[in-house]
């Protein structure tokens, strides 16, 4: 489970994987790389890491011109969970940052 107080990269990735696919489940790898800014090797390493955890499945499409297969990527629903609460945890977490920094403020 993911600490309140600290969110660490991978799981912030993770997360920003998780939305994106969620919104946009036909997208190509090579474009998910570059909307998330990562390398397309990185990006590839944290896919498969999410399909190895049942977060994501892989389903083929075609593109528009329906001549070329490509893959897709959906959130299955221990994705869905996963996507939800490291969404609260994040949440959480600013919410926190916001209060500390409040207190800084008045003093």
């Amino acid at each position: 489970m993911v600490n309140v107080h600290k969110m660490n990269k991978v799981d912030e990735k993770y997360l920003q994987i998780l939305r994106r696919v969620q919104k946009k489940p036909n997208t190509t790898q090579r474009k998910l790389a570059k909307d998330l800014d990562l390398s397309l090797g990185k990006l590839n390493y944290c896919i498969n890491e999410l399909k190895n955890k049942g977060l994501v499945k892989f389903e083929k499409f075609k593109n528009k011109s329906n001549k070329i297969e490509n893959i897709g990527y959906i959130l299955t629903p221990s994705g869905i969970s996963e996507r939800t609460k490291l969404t609260i945890n994040f949440m959480k977490l600013k919410m926190k940052e916001y209060d500390e920094l409040k207190k800084e403020l008045k003093l």
